[in-house]
Protein backbone atom coordinates (compact mmCIF):
# COMPACT_ATOMS: atom_id res chain seq x y z
CA UNK A 1 0.00 0.00 0.00
CA UNK A 2 1.38 3.37 -1.05
CA UNK A 3 0.12 6.31 1.00
CA UNK A 4 1.30 9.78 -0.14
CA UNK A 5 1.95 11.25 3.30
CA UNK A 6 2.84 14.93 3.66
CA UNK A 7 2.70 15.00 7.49
CA UNK A 8 1.87 18.68 7.92
CA UNK A 9 0.78 18.30 11.56
CA UNK A 10 4.08 16.63 12.46
CA UNK A 11 5.86 19.88 11.47
CA UNK A 12 4.25 21.75 14.37
CA UNK A 13 6.20 22.28 17.63
CA UNK A 14 7.07 19.04 19.40
CA UNK A 15 4.88 20.00 22.36
CA UNK A 16 1.87 19.32 20.13
CA UNK A 17 2.37 15.56 20.18
CA UNK A 18 4.43 12.54 21.19
CA UNK A 19 6.01 10.50 18.44
CA UNK A 20 5.52 6.74 18.75
CA UNK A 21 4.49 3.77 16.66
CA UNK A 22 1.29 1.72 17.07
CA UNK A 23 1.50 -1.38 19.22
CA UNK A 24 1.13 -4.51 17.02
CA UNK A 25 -1.82 -6.82 17.57
CA UNK A 26 -1.83 -10.60 17.67
CA UNK A 27 -3.74 -11.63 14.55
CA UNK A 28 -5.06 -8.75 12.40
CA UNK A 29 -7.86 -9.61 10.00
CA UNK A 30 -9.54 -7.15 7.66
CA UNK A 31 -13.27 -6.76 8.29
CA UNK A 32 -13.97 -3.90 5.90
CA UNK A 33 -11.94 -1.55 3.71
CA UNK A 34 -13.48 1.57 2.17
CA UNK A 35 -11.80 1.38 -1.25
CA UNK A 36 -13.61 4.41 -2.78
CA UNK A 37 -12.46 6.60 0.12
CA UNK A 38 -8.93 5.24 -0.22
CA UNK A 39 -8.98 6.28 -3.86
CA UNK A 40 -10.12 9.80 -2.89
CA UNK A 41 -7.13 9.98 -0.56
CA UNK A 42 -4.71 8.95 -3.31
CA UNK A 43 -3.88 5.64 -1.59
CA UNK A 44 -2.61 3.03 -4.03
CA UNK A 45 -3.94 -0.34 -2.86
CA UNK A 46 -4.03 -1.99 -6.27
CA UNK A 47 -1.54 -4.73 -5.49
CA UNK A 48 -2.39 -5.16 -1.80
CA UNK A 49 -3.91 -8.31 -0.39
CA UNK A 50 -6.49 -8.12 2.39
CA UNK A 51 -3.77 -9.23 4.80
CA UNK A 52 -1.41 -6.45 3.63
CA UNK A 53 -4.11 -3.89 4.33
CA UNK A 54 -4.94 -5.48 7.68
CA UNK A 55 -1.29 -5.43 8.78
CA UNK A 56 -0.94 -1.71 8.01
CA UNK A 57 -4.29 -0.56 9.38
CA UNK A 58 -3.94 -2.62 12.55
CA UNK A 59 -0.59 -0.98 13.22
CA UNK A 60 1.56 -4.06 12.74
CA UNK A 61 3.35 -2.54 9.75
CA UNK A 62 4.12 1.18 9.64
CA UNK A 63 3.79 2.30 6.01
CA UNK A 64 6.59 4.15 4.24
CA UNK A 65 6.43 7.90 4.72
CA UNK A 66 4.30 7.78 7.89
CA UNK A 67 5.30 9.87 10.91
CA UNK A 68 3.16 8.29 13.66
CA UNK A 69 2.27 10.37 16.69
CA UNK A 70 -0.25 10.81 19.50
CA UNK A 71 -1.75 14.30 19.67
CA UNK A 72 -1.76 16.33 22.89
CA UNK A 73 -4.89 18.13 24.06
CA UNK A 74 -6.97 18.73 27.17
CA UNK A 75 -10.62 19.56 27.63
CA UNK A 76 -13.71 20.12 29.70
CA UNK A 77 -15.43 16.81 30.34
CA UNK A 78 -19.01 17.32 31.52
CA UNK A 79 -18.03 20.87 32.46
CA UNK A 80 -14.93 19.93 34.46
CA UNK A 81 -11.48 20.79 33.11
CA UNK A 82 -9.08 17.88 32.69
CA UNK A 83 -5.68 19.54 32.09
CA UNK A 84 -4.25 16.67 30.04
CA UNK A 85 -6.10 14.21 27.86
CA UNK A 86 -4.55 13.56 24.45
CA UNK A 87 -4.83 10.56 22.17
CA UNK A 88 -4.84 7.78 24.73
CA UNK A 89 -5.68 5.01 22.28
CA UNK A 90 -5.10 6.55 18.85
CA UNK A 91 -2.10 7.10 16.62
CA UNK A 92 -2.06 9.63 13.79
CA UNK A 93 -0.13 7.89 11.01
CA UNK A 94 0.08 11.18 9.15
CA UNK A 95 -1.87 13.36 6.77
CA UNK A 96 -2.31 13.26 3.01
CA UNK A 97 -3.66 15.58 0.33
CA UNK A 98 -6.83 14.20 -1.24
CA UNK A 99 -8.02 14.54 -4.83
CA UNK A 100 -9.63 17.90 -4.01
CA UNK A 101 -6.31 19.28 -2.72
CA UNK A 102 -7.39 19.12 0.94
CA UNK A 103 -5.37 17.78 3.87
CA UNK A 104 -6.83 14.68 5.51
CA UNK A 105 -5.65 12.86 8.65
CA UNK A 106 -5.29 9.08 8.78
CA UNK A 107 -5.62 7.86 12.36
CA UNK A 108 -5.65 4.40 13.90
CA UNK A 109 -8.04 4.18 16.85
CA UNK A 110 -7.45 1.34 19.30
CA UNK A 111 -3.79 1.05 18.33
CA UNK A 112 -2.28 0.68 21.81
CA UNK A 113 -1.11 2.70 24.78
CA UNK A 114 0.33 6.20 24.39
CA UNK A 115 1.79 8.67 26.90
CA UNK A 116 -1.77 10.03 27.21
CA UNK A 117 -3.50 6.73 28.06
CA UNK A 118 -3.97 7.62 31.75
CA UNK A 119 -3.85 3.97 32.79
CA UNK A 120 -6.03 2.72 29.94
CA UNK A 121 -5.15 -0.21 27.71
CA UNK A 122 -5.16 1.84 24.50
CA UNK A 123 -7.42 -0.65 22.76
CA UNK A 124 -10.91 -0.67 21.31
CA UNK A 125 -13.55 -3.38 21.50
CA UNK A 126 -15.00 -4.52 18.20
CA UNK A 127 -18.48 -3.11 18.96
CA UNK A 128 -17.52 0.58 19.26
CA UNK A 129 -15.25 0.29 16.19
CA UNK A 130 -18.13 -1.06 14.08
CA UNK A 131 -20.48 1.50 15.59
CA UNK A 132 -18.21 4.37 14.58
CA UNK A 133 -17.82 2.93 11.08
CA UNK A 134 -21.60 2.72 10.66
CA UNK A 135 -22.40 6.11 12.17
CA UNK A 136 -19.81 8.22 10.41
CA UNK A 137 -20.53 6.69 6.99
CA UNK A 138 -24.27 7.14 7.59
CA UNK A 139 -23.72 10.80 8.52
CA UNK A 140 -21.67 11.31 5.37
CA UNK A 141 -24.46 9.86 3.26
CA UNK A 142 -26.94 12.14 5.06
CA UNK A 143 -24.85 15.15 4.01
CA UNK A 144 -23.53 16.09 7.46
CA UNK A 145 -19.86 17.15 7.89
CA UNK A 146 -18.18 14.21 9.57
CA UNK A 147 -15.08 12.14 10.00
CA UNK A 148 -15.02 9.10 7.70
CA UNK A 149 -14.25 5.40 8.02
CA UNK A 150 -11.41 3.93 5.98
CA UNK A 151 -11.27 0.49 7.58
CA UNK A 152 -11.94 -1.71 10.56
CA UNK A 153 -9.63 -4.59 11.43
CA UNK A 154 -10.13 -7.27 14.07
CA UNK A 155 -7.13 -7.61 16.34
CA UNK A 156 -7.36 -11.30 17.29
CA UNK A 157 -7.03 -10.21 20.92
CA UNK A 158 -9.67 -9.79 23.64
CA UNK A 159 -10.34 -6.40 25.19
CA UNK A 160 -11.70 -6.34 28.72
CA UNK A 161 -14.39 -3.83 29.63
CA UNK A 162 -17.30 -5.09 31.74
CA UNK A 163 -16.52 -8.44 30.14
CA UNK A 164 -13.94 -9.75 27.66
CA UNK A 165 -14.83 -8.59 24.14
CA UNK A 166 -13.20 -9.10 20.75
CA UNK A 167 -10.79 -6.27 19.90
CA UNK A 168 -10.48 -4.13 16.79
CA UNK A 169 -8.64 -1.17 15.29
CA UNK A 170 -10.65 1.51 13.46
CA UNK A 171 -9.08 3.76 10.83
CA UNK A 172 -10.57 7.24 10.97
CA UNK A 173 -10.19 9.94 8.34
CA UNK A 174 -10.66 13.58 9.34
CA UNK A 175 -10.16 17.02 7.88
CA UNK A 176 -8.08 17.21 11.03
CA UNK A 177 -8.23 15.94 14.59
CA UNK A 178 -7.59 19.42 16.01
CA UNK A 179 -10.13 20.18 18.72
CA UNK A 180 -11.19 23.02 20.98
CA UNK A 181 -9.26 21.09 23.62
CA UNK A 182 -6.09 21.26 21.52
CA UNK A 183 -6.06 25.05 21.87
CA UNK A 184 -7.01 24.76 25.53
CA UNK A 185 -3.95 22.58 26.12
CA UNK A 186 -1.52 25.31 25.06
CA UNK A 187 -3.46 28.23 26.51
CA UNK A 188 -3.49 26.49 29.90
CA UNK A 189 0.30 26.12 29.71
CA UNK A 190 0.75 29.68 28.40
CA UNK A 191 2.68 28.26 25.45
CA UNK A 192 2.27 31.20 23.08
CA UNK A 193 4.61 29.74 20.46
CA UNK A 194 2.66 26.52 20.10
CA UNK A 195 -0.66 28.38 20.28
CA UNK A 196 0.34 30.66 17.38
CA UNK A 197 1.77 27.80 15.35
CA UNK A 198 -1.41 25.76 15.84
CA UNK A 199 -3.64 28.72 14.93
CA UNK A 200 -1.63 29.40 11.76
CA UNK A 201 -1.89 25.72 10.84
CA UNK A 202 -5.67 25.80 11.30
CA UNK A 203 -5.98 28.99 9.24
CA UNK A 204 -4.03 27.51 6.34
CA UNK A 205 -5.70 24.12 6.58
CA UNK A 206 -9.35 24.94 7.25
CA UNK A 207 -9.85 28.65 6.54
CA UNK A 208 -7.58 29.55 3.61
CA UNK A 209 -9.95 32.38 2.61
CA UNK A 210 -8.76 34.38 5.64
CA UNK A 211 -5.77 36.64 4.94
CA UNK A 212 -2.89 35.20 6.94
CA UNK A 213 -1.43 38.71 7.27
CA UNK A 214 -4.60 40.38 8.57
CA UNK A 215 -4.27 41.81 12.07
CA UNK A 216 -7.56 40.25 13.12
CA UNK A 217 -6.95 36.88 11.37
CA UNK A 218 -7.38 34.84 14.56
CA UNK A 219 -10.60 36.67 15.41
CA UNK A 220 -11.86 35.92 11.90
CA UNK A 221 -10.87 32.29 12.41
CA UNK A 222 -12.82 32.13 15.66
CA UNK A 223 -15.88 33.60 13.94
CA UNK A 224 -15.60 31.06 11.11
CA UNK A 225 -15.32 28.17 13.60
CA UNK A 226 -18.44 29.44 15.41
CA UNK A 227 -20.36 29.63 12.13
CA UNK A 228 -19.46 26.06 11.19
CA UNK A 229 -20.41 24.70 14.59
CA UNK A 230 -23.71 26.58 14.58
CA UNK A 231 -24.56 25.06 11.21
CA UNK A 232 -23.35 21.59 12.20
CA UNK A 233 -25.42 21.38 15.38
CA UNK A 234 -28.47 22.62 13.47
CA UNK A 235 -28.00 19.68 11.10
CA UNK A 236 -27.82 17.29 14.06
CA UNK A 237 -31.10 18.58 15.45
CA UNK A 238 -32.83 18.46 12.07
CA UNK A 239 -32.01 14.75 11.81
CA UNK A 240 -32.81 13.87 15.44
CA UNK A 241 -29.15 13.13 16.24
CA UNK A 242 -27.74 13.21 19.77
CA UNK A 243 -23.94 13.30 20.02
CA UNK A 244 -23.95 12.19 23.63
CA UNK A 245 -20.59 13.51 24.83
CA UNK A 246 -20.00 17.08 23.65
CA UNK A 247 -16.88 17.67 25.71
CA UNK A 248 -14.49 20.32 24.38
CA UNK A 249 -12.07 17.57 23.35
CA UNK A 250 -14.86 16.19 21.11
CA UNK A 251 -15.48 19.41 19.15
CA UNK A 252 -13.31 19.92 16.08
CA UNK A 253 -12.25 23.33 14.79
CA UNK A 254 -12.90 22.06 11.25
CA UNK A 255 -16.65 21.79 11.85
CA UNK A 256 -16.83 18.01 11.47
CA UNK A 257 -18.74 15.60 13.69
CA UNK A 258 -16.18 13.51 15.58
CA UNK A 259 -16.08 10.72 18.17
CA UNK A 260 -19.14 8.56 17.65
CA UNK A 261 -19.21 7.02 21.09
CA UNK A 262 -22.47 7.13 23.04
CA UNK A 263 -24.40 8.80 20.20
CA UNK A 264 -27.70 7.82 18.62
CA UNK A 265 -30.61 8.98 16.47
CA UNK A 266 -33.95 9.37 18.21
CA UNK A 267 -36.87 7.12 17.40
CA UNK A 268 -39.79 8.66 19.33
CA UNK A 269 -39.30 12.41 19.68
CA UNK A 270 -38.25 13.72 23.08
CA UNK A 271 -36.56 17.08 23.52
CA UNK A 272 -34.76 15.84 26.65
CA UNK A 273 -33.65 12.51 25.17
CA UNK A 274 -30.31 11.20 26.42
CA UNK A 275 -28.54 8.02 25.27
CA UNK A 276 -25.09 8.25 26.84
CA UNK A 277 -24.60 5.88 29.76
CA UNK A 278 -22.35 8.44 31.46
CA UNK A 279 -24.59 11.51 31.03
CA UNK A 280 -26.48 11.06 34.28
CA UNK A 281 -27.81 14.64 34.47
CA UNK A 282 -28.71 15.15 30.81
CA UNK A 283 -26.07 17.80 30.14
CA UNK A 284 -25.83 16.65 26.51
CA UNK A 285 -29.53 15.93 25.92
CA UNK A 286 -30.94 16.57 22.44
CA UNK A 287 -32.28 20.08 23.07
CA UNK A 288 -29.20 21.17 25.06
CA UNK A 289 -26.76 20.67 22.19
CA UNK A 290 -26.92 24.21 20.73
CA UNK A 291 -26.22 25.83 24.12
CA UNK A 292 -23.42 23.35 24.85
CA UNK A 293 -21.89 24.20 21.48
CA UNK A 294 -21.86 27.86 22.47
CA UNK A 295 -20.39 27.00 25.90
CA UNK A 296 -17.59 25.03 24.25
CA UNK A 297 -16.87 27.88 21.85
CA UNK A 298 -16.62 30.26 24.81
CA UNK A 299 -13.82 28.02 26.11
CA UNK A 300 -12.14 28.30 22.71
CA UNK A 301 -12.45 32.11 22.88
CA UNK A 302 -10.74 32.08 26.28
CA UNK A 303 -7.90 30.04 24.80
CA UNK A 304 -7.43 32.39 21.83
CA UNK A 305 -7.88 35.65 23.71
CA UNK A 306 -4.18 36.61 23.71
CA UNK A 307 -4.13 36.28 19.90
CA UNK A 308 -7.01 38.69 19.30
CA UNK A 309 -6.19 42.34 18.41
CA UNK A 310 -6.39 45.10 21.02
CA UNK A 311 -6.14 44.96 24.78
CA UNK A 312 -7.83 42.30 26.91
CA UNK A 313 -11.08 44.26 27.32
CA UNK A 314 -11.33 44.80 23.57
CA UNK A 315 -10.57 41.14 22.88
CA UNK A 316 -13.27 40.00 25.32
CA UNK A 317 -15.78 42.42 23.79
CA UNK A 318 -15.07 41.17 20.26
CA UNK A 319 -15.27 37.50 21.23
CA UNK A 320 -18.50 38.06 23.17
CA UNK A 321 -20.13 39.69 20.15
CA UNK A 322 -19.24 36.68 18.01
CA UNK A 323 -20.55 34.25 20.63
CA UNK A 324 -23.82 36.16 20.80
CA UNK A 325 -24.09 35.96 17.02
CA UNK A 326 -23.66 32.17 17.22
CA UNK A 327 -27.22 31.86 18.55
CA UNK A 328 -28.61 33.83 15.60
CA UNK A 329 -26.65 31.78 13.05
CA UNK A 330 -27.73 28.50 14.63
CA UNK A 331 -31.37 29.52 14.89
CA UNK A 332 -31.39 30.73 11.31
CA UNK A 333 -29.85 27.47 10.06
CA UNK A 334 -32.31 25.39 12.07
CA UNK A 335 -35.34 27.43 10.97
CA UNK A 336 -34.31 27.25 7.32
CA UNK A 337 -33.75 23.51 7.66
CA UNK A 338 -37.14 23.02 9.29
CA UNK A 339 -38.78 25.04 6.52
CA UNK A 340 -37.28 22.64 3.96
CA UNK A 341 -38.40 19.64 6.03
CA UNK A 342 -41.95 21.04 5.84
CA UNK A 343 -41.77 21.82 2.12
CA UNK A 344 -41.35 25.59 2.23
CA UNK A 345 -38.84 27.33 -0.02
CA UNK A 346 -38.21 30.08 2.54
CA UNK A 347 -38.91 31.00 6.13
CA UNK A 348 -41.88 33.26 6.83
CA UNK A 349 -43.69 34.61 9.87
CA UNK A 350 -45.57 31.89 11.68
CA UNK A 351 -43.20 29.07 10.67
CA UNK A 352 -41.47 28.97 14.04
CA UNK A 353 -44.76 28.57 15.89
CA UNK A 354 -45.96 25.99 13.38
CA UNK A 355 -42.84 23.91 13.95
CA UNK A 356 -43.06 24.30 17.71
CA UNK A 357 -46.66 23.06 17.66
CA UNK A 358 -45.68 20.02 15.61
CA UNK A 359 -42.82 19.16 17.96
CA UNK A 360 -45.18 19.51 20.94
CA UNK A 361 -47.58 17.05 19.29
CA UNK A 362 -44.70 14.67 18.59
CA UNK A 363 -43.51 14.92 22.19
CA UNK A 364 -47.03 14.44 23.55
CA UNK A 365 -47.61 11.33 21.47
CA UNK A 366 -44.01 10.06 21.35
CA UNK A 367 -44.30 10.01 17.57
CA UNK A 368 -41.38 8.71 15.55
CA UNK A 369 -39.31 11.72 14.46
CA UNK A 370 -37.86 10.39 11.21
CA UNK A 371 -40.97 8.57 10.02
CA UNK A 372 -43.31 11.50 10.66
CA UNK A 373 -41.31 13.96 8.59
CA UNK A 374 -40.76 11.41 5.83
CA UNK A 375 -44.45 10.60 5.61
CA UNK A 376 -45.42 14.27 5.60
CA UNK A 377 -43.45 14.44 2.34
CA UNK A 378 -46.13 12.29 0.70
CA UNK A 379 -49.20 14.25 1.85
CA UNK A 380 -48.49 17.83 0.78
CA UNK A 381 -51.96 18.37 -0.72
CA UNK A 382 -55.38 18.41 0.95
CA UNK A 383 -56.69 15.52 -1.16
CA UNK A 384 -53.77 13.21 -0.23
CA UNK A 385 -54.45 10.15 1.93
CA UNK A 386 -53.31 10.94 5.47
CA UNK A 387 -53.32 7.36 6.69
CA UNK A 388 -49.50 6.94 6.42
CA UNK A 389 -49.12 9.71 8.99
CA UNK A 390 -52.07 8.77 11.17
CA UNK A 391 -50.95 5.13 11.42
CA UNK A 392 -47.90 6.41 13.32
CA UNK A 393 -50.32 6.71 16.23
CA UNK A 394 -50.41 2.91 16.30
CA UNK A 395 -46.65 2.36 16.68
CA UNK A 396 -45.53 0.56 19.86
CA UNK A 397 -43.79 3.63 21.30
CA UNK A 398 -46.66 6.03 20.65
CA UNK A 399 -48.54 7.40 23.65
CA UNK A 400 -52.10 8.13 22.59
CA UNK A 401 -53.85 11.01 24.32
CA UNK A 402 -57.47 12.06 24.07
CA UNK A 403 -56.89 15.03 21.78
CA UNK A 404 -53.82 13.91 19.88
CA UNK A 405 -55.52 12.64 16.72
CA UNK A 406 -57.80 15.68 16.43
CA UNK A 407 -54.93 18.13 17.05
CA UNK A 408 -52.71 16.40 14.52
CA UNK A 409 -55.47 16.66 11.88
CA UNK A 410 -55.86 20.36 12.67
CA UNK A 411 -52.13 20.90 12.32
CA UNK A 412 -52.13 19.06 8.96
CA UNK A 413 -55.04 21.19 7.73
CA UNK A 414 -53.23 24.45 8.49
CA UNK A 415 -49.88 23.22 7.11
CA UNK A 416 -51.40 22.04 3.83
CA UNK A 417 -53.21 25.36 3.46
CA UNK A 418 -49.95 27.23 3.96
CA UNK A 419 -48.20 25.06 1.39
CA UNK A 420 -50.96 25.71 -1.15
CA UNK A 421 -50.72 29.47 -0.59
CA UNK A 422 -46.93 29.78 -0.57
CA UNK A 423 -45.70 27.09 -2.96
CA UNK A 424 -47.11 27.11 -6.48
CA UNK A 425 -45.76 23.67 -7.36
CA UNK A 426 -46.82 20.92 -4.92
CA UNK A 427 -44.45 18.48 -6.63
CA UNK A 428 -41.47 20.75 -5.93
CA UNK A 429 -42.52 21.07 -2.30
CA UNK A 430 -42.71 17.29 -1.96
CA UNK A 431 -39.33 16.85 -3.63
CA UNK A 432 -37.83 19.46 -1.32
CA UNK A 433 -39.13 17.48 1.65
CA UNK A 434 -37.90 14.13 0.33
CA UNK A 435 -34.43 15.64 -0.05
CA UNK A 436 -34.48 16.91 3.55
CA UNK A 437 -36.19 14.02 5.34
CA UNK A 438 -34.33 10.70 5.16
CA UNK A 439 -36.16 7.43 4.78
CA UNK A 440 -33.43 5.52 6.60
CA UNK A 441 -31.26 6.47 9.57
CA UNK A 442 -28.89 4.22 11.57
CA UNK A 443 -31.47 3.27 14.17
CA UNK A 444 -29.92 2.24 17.44
CA UNK A 445 -31.44 -1.25 17.51
CA UNK A 446 -30.16 -1.96 13.99
CA UNK A 447 -26.65 -0.89 14.95
CA UNK A 448 -26.83 -3.10 18.05
CA UNK A 449 -28.07 -5.99 15.91
CA UNK A 450 -25.11 -5.63 13.53
CA UNK A 451 -22.63 -5.51 16.40
CA UNK A 452 -24.13 -8.55 18.14
CA UNK A 453 -23.93 -10.58 14.93
CA UNK A 454 -20.34 -9.46 14.30
CA UNK A 455 -19.31 -10.53 17.80
CA UNK A 456 -20.53 -13.99 16.80
CA UNK A 457 -18.42 -13.83 13.64
CA UNK A 458 -21.25 -12.88 11.25
CA UNK A 459 -20.52 -9.62 9.41
CA UNK A 460 -23.35 -9.95 6.90
CA UNK A 461 -25.74 -7.91 9.11
CA UNK A 462 -23.13 -5.13 9.34
CA UNK A 463 -22.68 -5.14 5.55
CA UNK A 464 -26.42 -5.11 4.86
CA UNK A 465 -26.93 -2.16 7.21
CA UNK A 466 -24.13 -0.19 5.56
CA UNK A 467 -25.66 -0.84 2.17
CA UNK A 468 -29.10 0.32 3.34
CA UNK A 469 -27.62 3.51 4.81
CA UNK A 470 -25.63 4.41 1.69
CA UNK A 471 -28.64 6.04 -0.02
CA UNK A 472 -30.75 7.33 2.88
CA UNK A 473 -33.03 9.75 1.00
CA UNK A 474 -34.39 7.09 -1.35
CA UNK A 475 -36.95 4.44 -0.48
CA UNK A 476 -35.89 0.95 -1.53
CA UNK A 477 -38.32 -1.93 -1.16
CA UNK A 478 -35.57 -4.30 0.00
CA UNK A 479 -34.67 -1.94 2.87
CA UNK A 480 -38.18 -1.26 4.14
CA UNK A 481 -37.47 -3.04 7.43
CA UNK A 482 -34.64 -0.59 8.16
CA UNK A 483 -37.14 2.28 8.22
CA UNK A 484 -39.14 0.81 11.07
CA UNK A 485 -38.66 1.83 14.70
CA UNK A 486 -37.82 -0.83 17.29
CA UNK A 487 -40.32 -3.11 18.91
CA UNK A 488 -40.38 -2.77 22.72
CA UNK A 489 -37.99 -5.71 23.17
CA UNK A 490 -35.55 -4.25 20.60
CA UNK A 491 -35.05 -0.84 22.19
CA UNK A 492 -31.53 0.27 23.10
CA UNK A 493 -31.77 2.99 25.75
CA UNK A 494 -28.08 3.42 26.60
CA UNK A 495 -24.94 3.61 24.52
CA UNK A 496 -21.27 3.36 25.53
CA UNK A 497 -18.00 4.82 24.25
CA UNK A 498 -15.77 1.73 24.50
CA UNK A 499 -12.98 3.23 26.61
Amino acid sequence: MKIPFVNAYAKLPSTCFERLSPTPVKAPQLIRFNAPLADELGIDHTHCSAQDIADILAGNTVPNGADPLAMAYCGHQFGQLNPQLGDGRAILLGDVINQQGELRDIQLKGSGRTPFSRGGDGRSPLGPALREYILCEAMHALGVPTTRALAVVSSGEPVTRERPEPGAVFTRIAASHIRVGTFQFFALRQDEQALCALADHVLARHYPHIDIHAEDRYLQMFKAICQRQADLIAQWLLLGFIHGVMNTDNMTVSGETIDYGPCAFMDAFSANKVFSSIDQNGRYAYQNQPAIGQWNLARLAESLLTLFPGDEDTAVEQATAILKDYSRIHSQAWEQGMARKLGFSQVEAGDLQRTATLLELMEEGRLDYTLLFRRLSHITQAQDDRSPVMTLLDLPDCRKTSNLERNLHEWLDEWQQQLAQREQDATCASQRMLAANPAIIPRNHRVAEAIAAAERGDYSVFESLLQALSDPYKEHAEYLAYQQPPQPEEKVQRTFCGT
